[in-house]
């Protein structure tokens, strides 16, 4: 059995773990208010919004190297090191799939279709919420991790399901919406981009999906 002991002699990862997944959920704010803005056509904080975003991300680079470069040697850790680490790359990813939606948001400076961008606006409303329970998962996840309690761990499992059914539902929202995509727009190359970018904003829930599996296997232990 893994020593429940370990937070009596070292930093816990999860700390850093949690100030990472803390970025995340900053990130998705911003990110939030970054679609809403280029949306209403007459923006002028997009640029600056995208600019925090990218900040923030290199931030969050930062806290990533340093777990993955710290982790003390013999330290005997409460999770297998290689589920450790894999989720924290789905963690990263997502704000990496944050990044790269709002890169490309702005291929195109001219507002989007109004009857596409509300579709938009709702997918990525519905994004945001996952990416907002990644830090409370992990921050119940060190606390089970010092205590090995049952309701905790109970609970970890609960948040999981909460992320699996958002991230269902924008997985259908995004089928969806690129089938609109083919229906109305007519310029292949607005098709291509609109798709692509659509895709892209799904990803942030596909990541924080396989996160919360990576979750999942280390509770399991």
């Amino acid at each position: 059995m893994r020593s429940t002991f370990m937070h009596l002699f070292f930093k816990s990862p999860f700390e850093n773990l949690k100030l990472h997944a803390d970025k995340v959920a900053e990130c998705g704010k911003l990110f939030q208010r970054a679609v809403e803005c280029h949306l209403a056509s007459e923006c002028e904080e997009f640029n600056s919004l995208t600019d925090k975003v990218a900040k923030m991300e290199s931030e969050a680079d930062e806290i990533k190297r340093n777990i993955r470069g710290h982790l003390p040697r013999g330290i005997l850790m409460p999770v297998d090191n290689f589920q450790f680490f894999l989720y924290l790359r789905e963690q990263d990813k997502v704000l990496d799939s944050v990044e790269e939606s709002l890169f490309w948001l702005s291929f195109r400076p001219q507002a989007v279709d109004e009857q596409v961008g509300e579709d938009i606006h709702y997918l990525v409303k519905t994004v945001v919420p996952i990416i907002e329970k990644l830090a409370p998962m992990v921050e119940e996840a060190h606390s089970y991790f010092r205590s090995r309690s049952e309701e905790r761990r109970v609970k970890i499992k609960s948040m999981i399901r909460d992320i699996r059914q958002i991230e269902k539902e924008s997985d259908h929202l995004e089928k969806e919406l690129k089938m609109k995509v083919f229906g109305l727009v007519k310029d292949t190359l607005q098709v291509y981009h609109l798709v692509r970018l659509v895709e892209t904003i799904g990803e942030i829930a596909d990541h924080a999906q396989n996160a919360t599996d990576m979750m999942r296997a280390m509770i399991a232990t």
